[in-house]
Order: C-alpha cells, then sequence, then structure tokens
C-alpha cells in the first residue's frame, strides 16, 4: 500500500511543472490583457512598428471571429469547449508527463485556454491587442493566450511528427 502511495505521489508531482508552464502562459495572458484594457479604449491602435500594432478589439467568437456575430450562445459553447479541453489536457499530462515535447504542447495550450475562458467568463468576449500587418492587410488580433495555443499545436504537430519517424 505504500508503494502505491509513492507512485501516485510522484504521478502527480510530475504533472506540477507542466501546470507551472501553463500558470504561468496563463498569468502573462491575463496581465497583458489588462494592461491593455487600463492603457487602451476600444478601438484604439498605437502603431509599434511599421508592421505591428497594438489595438484593443473584442472577440465574440472563437479563432478569426468565427460565429462571433451570433446572437451570445456562443461565449457559453466556446467556454464549455474551453473547460473539458482543459479537463482533458490534465488528463493527458498526468497520463503522459515523462513525454517533454508533448506535454510542452499541452501545458502551452492548456494555459491559453484557461486564459480565453477567464476573458469569456468575465467580459463576454475574449480581448485580443496584437496587430500584426503588411499594409492595409491584417492578420485578425490575438493575444498571448492565442499565441501559446499556435506554439502549443506546433509543438504538438512535430512532437507527433518525430513520433512516427521513430
Amino acid at each position: 500500500m505504500a508503494k502505491n502511495r509513492a507512485i501516485s505521489a510522484s504521478g502527480g508531482n510530475a504533472l506540477l511543472p507542466w501546470l507551472g508552464i501553463a500558470v504561468i502562459v496563463l498569468l502573462l495572458d491575463q496581465l497583458t490583457k489588462i494592461t491593455i484594457l487600463k492603457l487602451f479604449s476600444y478601438g484604439q491602435s498605437m502603431p509599434v512598428t511599421s508592421f505591428f500594432n497594438l489595438v484593443l478589439v473584442y472577440n465574440k467568437g472563437a479563432a478569426f471571429s468565427f460565429l462571433a456575430a451570433q446572437g451570445g450562445w456562443q461565449r457559453w459553447l466556446f467556454t464549455a469547449l474551453g473547460i473539458g479541453a482543459a479537463i482533458f489536457i490534465v488528463y493527458l499530462l498526468k497520463r503522459h508527463s515523462a513525454q517533454r515535447m508533448f506535454c510542452w504542447a499541452l501545458a502551452l495550450i492548456l494555459g491559453g485556454a484557461v486564459g480565453n475562458v477567464i476573458d469569456r467568463v468575465a467580459y463576454g468576449h475574449v480581448i485580443d491587442f496584437l496587430d500584426f500587418h503588411i499594409g492595409n492587410w491584417h492578420w485578425p488580433a490575438f493575444n498571448v493566450a492565442d499565441s501559446a495555443i499556435c506554439i502549443g499545436a506546433v509543438l504538438f504537430v512535430l512532437d507527433e511528427l518525430r513520433r512516427v519517424k521513430k
């Protein structure tokens, strides 16, 4: 019985670094969003470089404002999906805590997903502020959480390609 507790405890401890990464992403995301909310009014833009602006915009939809024009039900759908994804990711992190790249990917996605869920619950929309552009063509504005999710997705694909090659 003591041996089982030791295995269980070490499994829990193996989860901590990955949850720590997710918390760091979450904190960076929320701190940057709070800062932008305090410094900018909605729609206000500040050029930083010839290809990058800071701008305060709200996204009521998902990636690239998917379903943003709906009547509000999407807020709860995307919140539920984010919570469900977070629970599943924690399960995967616990189960595969020794797979470093896989867990890095999941931790980044987890932190980003929870960051955007917090926005949906607190504000009814996600706060976006990073605006990259070429001339008059603008990439949809995004935030730190979205960046972490994208980096995590790339790492996930790279990890899977590496695994397939073995």
